[in-house]
C-alpha cells in the first residue's frame, strides 16, 4: 500500500479488503474464519474509535479548530475513514451539495446547469437545466461529471436520479437512474 493515498488508491484498498474478507469466507475451518472476522473488526474498532476521539478534541477547541476539521472534511481519504466509521460530520445532503458546487463550473461550460431536487433513501435526484437538456453530447458529458463528483464526495449514495437525461437508454419518463457502487 502506497504512503500516500488518494481518493482512488483509498477505493482500491477498501475493494482489496473487502475482497480478502469474502475470500476468508471459503476457509474450510469456521474457526478460521471467525478469527479473521474478530481481527478485522477489533483493527476497525481500534482505528475508530481514534478517529472519534481526534474528532472530539478538535470539536473542543472551537473555532482554532475549525480550519483543521474543514481540511479533514474534504480530504477524500479522511472523509471516506470517517464515512466508513459513521463519524462524517456532514450529512448526505450536505456533501451532496458540496459535489455539486465543485461541479458546476465544469456544467456552465457546457452550457448548462444542476438543481438539487432531493435526496432520500440514499437516492440524490437531480435536474438538468440550461442548453444541454436534451443534447446527446452534453448530456453524456453532464451525466459523467456528476457521477464522479458525487461518488468522489459521497461514496454512500445508492442512486443518482437526473431529470432531463434523455439520451440515455434506460431513462423513463425523462428520468435516468445513475447506479453507483457502495464501498
Amino acid at each position: 500500500m502506497p504512503t500516500t493515498l488518494d481518493a482512488k488508491d483509498f477505493q482500491a484498498e477498501l475493494r482489496r479488503l473487502d475482497t480478502l474478507l469474502q475470500e476468508s469466507g471459503r476457509f474450510a475451518d469456521p474457526a478460521a474464519q471467525a478469527h479473521v472476522r474478530a481481527l478485522v473488526q477489533a483493527v476497525l474498532g481500534l482505528h475508530g474509535a481514534g478517529l472519534e476521539r481526534i474528532l472530539s478534541h478538535l470539536e473542543d477547541a472551537g473555532e482554532a479548530a475549525r480550519p483543521a476539521l474543514d481540511a479533514c472534511v474534504q480530504d477524500e481519504v479522511v472523509s471516506g475513514l470517517l464515512l466508513l466509521h459513521g463519524l462524517h460530520p456532514l450529512d448526505l445532503e450536505e456533501r451532496v451539495r458540496e459535489a455539486l458546487e465543485q461541479v458546476r463550473p465544469a456544467l456552465a461550460l457546457h452550457g448548462g446547469a444542476v438543481e438539487l431536487v432531493g435526496v432520500e433513501e440514499g437516492v440524490v435526484r437531480l435536474r438538468l437545466a440550461g442548453s444541454c437538456d436534451g443534447c446527446p453530447s452534453s448530456a453524456a458529458t453532464m451525466r459523467q461529471t456528476i457521477k464522479e463528483a458525487i461518488f468522489g464526495k459521497v461514496p454512500d449514495v445508492t442512486a443518482v436520479e437526473v431529470e432531463g437525461l434523455t439520451d440515455n437508454p434506460a431513462a423513463q419518463n425523462g428520468h435516468a437512474r445513475v447506479p453507483l457502487p457502495m464501498l
